[in-house]
């Protein structure tokens, strides 16, 4: 039980990293959008692949507990 604890600790903390590095520095001289309009892809996309990675993860762990 305490493994996958861990991994759903490491799959969240890694959601939230992706989710932070996303978002643009406050103090970077970067330009805006070229050109407009300005789509952000990355949102639902890293919460779809969190989710496969915890669905993988219970299945692997499935696997080696009936093995």
């Amino acid at each position: 039980m305490n493994k996958i604890c861990q991994l759903i600790l490491v799959l969240v903390l890694l959601g939230a990293l992706a989710i932070v590095l996303a978002q643009p520095s406050s103090g970077s001289a970067a330009p805006g959008c070229f050109p407009p309009p300005c789509i952000p892809i990355d949102g639902g996309a890293t919460l779809l692949i969190v989710a496969g990675l915890a669905i993988g993860g219970k299945k692997a762990f499935d696997a080696r507990k009936n093995n």
